[in-house]
């Protein structure tokens, strides 16, 4: 299957043979990076353009050019239907996200053991195993369109981790969070089983050149005061870098997450980039994976898009190579396309604008920045050596050393203790036999292989004629377990509007009729709260909740958004789809005109005094006509149809623009016959391209009124230039 970007993506095709289907590709992908030309700009922070993609608005007046920078990008999705997940992973992919993140959806962190299956993960988890195949395929032909490789991602935690990274590997995944410290800390699982699991795990991650994403961050976003736990989180970067290396995964494969420990309206970068910095010091081997600050983040667009572009400002000057994009989702506990597209715009936008800043700046090494990112590096270093007095790791969790929100060496005995003996999984680790054996691929300790065969020593799964890894045939899939609840059934219920004419507005899911609206009362906000709600019920909308709401003025006013659901659908073949204006080049306009120079008589029409939207087409400022330099004459409002005329002959002109808005007694197009009627009368009809404007003109009327054409609600200046242009040279070539 090939996806072509004007068609929609068959979900039934990527569900149909999941049984027989194998990754093409596993491990890790980086961008090629490299320096561009593109339009009239060079940049030094890029990477290879996309073969298909959705450029940034403002693009379209920079001949549609779309930059990608040099790190990868990420999205987060998962909204627990895996088959819209795959819709959205395929618009992100068009916005430059080469990192696709999923999330809760399979839950891993929260499963104890396994649903089906052996510790080789064989069996695997069922469902699990099903979202991560029909997933990964739909990646593998959204790759294929966008050209760049995308990079797969979820989690290896809970007590099931090794179980879940054998099934990572089988399934094609390239990037896992792994971290025995996020099970003990916030999962309170055994610390010796943590350990001992995260070793098979990571040796199996290595094995797959999975890159591994740390959890360090979680620190900050768990602490009181975020920002007080800054030397603690190199502390954990530090102990599961080391764990990974040992267990044979490769530093450029070992990535850190840099979570800013404060935002705004703290004094974010005095806080947050000598962090940055004293993280990227410290582990220059490794990579750093900007991750972005949602311990603070409330329910706002704008604050979240604001302290976005504020991470990604460290980001450039810390050169991240993994960049995360932030959503208000959290705070409106529902995961929005919309949101996860714009944050990847903000993120592309911000990156591309900030190209080569390192180039044109320095960060000072003496002063503010430089002690403080000492002082940093100096608690960690400290905090490291305590823990190694108190007897290691175990010791100092059991002494809450941990996620306490004091800056270490001030303690607020506050942090999470847990006990070595105690937690999910306690005393489920024994020893293994002295004549254990293990033939399987990527075993992490002693599997006594040799002893049957000294050839399998190097590979075991010699002696079972290779592991799931070696050969996927042996992986046993099942397709689904729960007949009440399950991929098909679901998309049964909304296959009306998959591949019809038949449309619902969305949020998160396929014909979930989720729509928002912005409101302003001019009441407090407990009030306007209340008013919204009640506004969105009267508007027949159902499951009317307020998602969002600020106070503008503590008496004068409160903005609240509010989402519902319609009862209501759309058949395409019912709407009264505006004309599309065909447009050429602006380049070819500009040449033209310069080889050709027209002048355009222009105004208001009859009794109309409106001048707003004849002036946009009009003036420079607007990216009006008169960019591309044609000239025109401006005679005001009300003008009488046949002044436009008589003003054309005087002054030699090549078109008349006459703008309409009032349309009682279809006045409008009453006028625009009778421009052509004495255009006629007075012998130029011939010789003037006659267009006619405005919100109530629709141009196949306007054309069926004598108009050469007529121009609706929205259209620009470059549609009328366009028109112009193409009128005139094919006049000109009438006349020769």
């Amino acid at each position: 299957m090939k996806l072509k970007p004007n068609d929609k993506l068959d979900i039934h095709n990527i569900l149909k043979d999941l049984d027989k289907y194998h990754p093409k590709r596993k491990g890790w992908t980086w961008r090629n990076k490299k320096s561009l030309k593109m339009g009239a700009f060079e940049y030094k922070q890029t990477s290879e353009s996309l073969k298909n993609s959705v450029p940034l608005p403002s693009a379209a007046y920079l001949g549609n050019i779309d930059p990608q920078p040099d790190a990868v990008v990420t999205a987060e999705i998962a909204s627990g239907r895996f088959e819209d997940d795959i819709r959205r992973m395929r618009m992100a992919a068009y916005h430059g996200a080469d990192h696709i993140m999923v999330i809760r959806t399979a839950g891993q962190s929260h499963f104890d053991g396994l649903l089906e299956g052996t510790p080789q993960g064989v069996g695997g988890i069922p469902i699990t195993r099903k979202q991560l195949r029909a997933q990964r395929k739909a990646l593998d032909y959204i790759e294929e369109e966008v050209g760049r490789p995308i990079n797969y991602h979820s989690y290896v935690s809970g007590v099931a981790g090794p179980e879940i990274a054998v099934l990572f590997t089988e399934e094609g995944v390239n990037g896992a969070h792994q971290d025995p410290q996020y099970n003990v800390l916030y999962r309170n699982i055994n610390m010796v089983r943590s350990f001992v699991d995260a070793a098979e795990s990571k040796k199996v991650l290595a094995f797959a050149d999975i890159a591994q994403i740390d959890g360090a961050h979680n620190a900050n976003a768990t602490a009181r005061d975020a920002w007080k736990v800054m030397p603690e989180l190199l502390v954990q970067h530090a102990i599961n870098s080391v764990y990974s290396e040992k267990a044979g995964i490769k530093p450029e494969n070992i990535c850190l997450s840099s979570v800013p420990p404060a935002a705004p309206p703290s004094p974010d970068l005095k806080l947050n980039l000598p962090y940055a910095i004293a993280l990227r010091e410290f582990f220059d081997k490794y990579k750093i994976r900007a991750q972005m600050n949602t311990k603070y983040m409330d329910s706002s667009t704008r604050e979240a898009t604001v302290t976005h572009v504020l991470n990604l400002l460290i980001s450039r000057l810390t050169s991240a190579d993994i960049q995360s994009t932030i959503t208000p989702d959290e705070g409106r506990n529902v995961p929005w396309h919309v949101y996860n597209i714009e944050a990847l715009d903000t993120t592309k936008q911000s990156m591309v604008g900030m190209d080569d800043l390192l180039g044109m700046v320095d960060i000072k090494d003496e002063g503010y920045l430089y002690d403080k990112k000492r002082e940093i590096q100096e608690r960690a270093v400290l905090m490291m050596e305590e823990i190694l007095e108190l007897g290691g790791y175990f010791n100092a969790v059991e002494a809450g050393m941990f996620v306490d929100s004091g800056e270490y060496p001030e303690r607020n005995s506050d942090g999470i203790m847990r006990e070595i003996d105690g937690g999910i999984g306690a005393n489920s680790v024994v020893k293994r036999d002295e004549n254990y054996m293990a033939p399987v691929t990527a075993h992490f300790g002693y599997n006594n292989v040799e002893q049957y065969d000294p050839s399998a020593k190097d590979n075991p799964a010699n002696l079972i004629d290779g592991s799931t890894f070696e050969k996927p045939d042996k992986i046993q899939y099942i397709d689904e377990l729960d007949e009440t609840d399950n991929v098909y059934l679901r998309m049964k219920e909304n296959e009306k509007y998959r591949n019809s004419d038949w449309l619902k507005p969305e949020v998160e899911w396929l014909g979930d009729g989720v729509v928002t609206v912005d409101l302003f009362f001019p009441a407090p906000k407990k009030i306007a709260v209340e008013a919204a709600v009640a506004t969105g019920r009267k508007m027949n909308l159902t499951d009317v909740e307020a998602i969002h709401s600020e106070v503008l003025h503590p008496s004068e006013g409160t903005r609240v958004q509010i989402k519902g659901r319609v009862d209501f659908d759309i058949n395409v073949n019912d709407l009264e789809l505006p004309e599309e204006l065909d447009t050429i080049e602006e380049e070819v306009i500009y040449d033209y005109v310069k080889k050709n120079p027209m002048k355009v008589i222009a105004g208001t029409g009859g009794d109309d005094e409106h001048s707003v939207g004849i002036r946009e087409v009009l003036d420079i400022k607007h990216g009006g006509i008169e960019k591309y330099g044609i000239k025109y004459e401006y005679l005001g409002t009300s003008v009488p149809i046949e002044k436009f005329i008589d003003a054309a002959i005087e002054m030699d002109a090549d078109a008349v623009m006459m703008s309409t808005i009032i349309s009682h007694d279809e006045v409008h197009y009453k006028n625009m016959q009778k421009l052509h009627d004495y255009a006629v009368e007075k012998g130029v009809r011939d010789k003037l391209i006659l267009l006619a404007g405005g919100t109530q003109v629709i141009p196949e009327l306007a054309r069926k009124n004598a108009m050469d054409q007529g121009f609706g609600r929205g259209s620009n200046g470059h549609q009328v230039a366009s028109f112009l242009v193409k009128r005139h040279k094919a006049m000109k070539n009438d006349e020769n």
